[in-house]
């Protein structure tokens, strides 16, 4: 049954996302930072929790789980070294995803030909 949750959770929150880019003048971008914002006001009065909980991979895997995991890393720095976990309590908690982002599109320019469209 977890894998059925996170399947119609993920595909859920990926409909949605096809629908703005369909229906709104929105471009890409906007829509994914949106997304990110989501996952922290979400987070943030305690909605997205219940949500990981039912959906799990297909709630924290999308970028709303992005968004999600830096509330959280902020809420557990503040908690460990008060007023300085504001600052440092999102980097830490999402290091590894960054830092695979980073590693992944280093490694993609330099197998594939970056450059322009023409």
């Amino acid at each position: 049954m977890d894998y059925l949750n996170a399947f119609i959770c993920g595909g859920i929150l990926c409909a949605i996302g096809q629908i703005f880019i369909d229906k709104t003048q929105l471009t890409p971008a906007r829509i994914l930072t949106g997304y990110v914002v989501a996952g922290v006001l979400l987070q943030a009065v305690g909605v997205y929790q219940y949500l990981v909980d039912w959906g799990g991979a297909g709630a924290t895997v999308p970028l709303t789980g992005f968004g999600y995991s830096l509330a959280k890393g902020v809420v557990k720095a503040i908690g460990e070294k008060g007023a300085l976990g504001i600052i440092t309590g999102g980097l830490t908690a999402t290091a590894g995803g960054i830092a695979a982002a980073v590693f992944f599109g280093l490694l993609a320019a330099l197998i594939f030909k970056p450059g322009d469209k023409r």
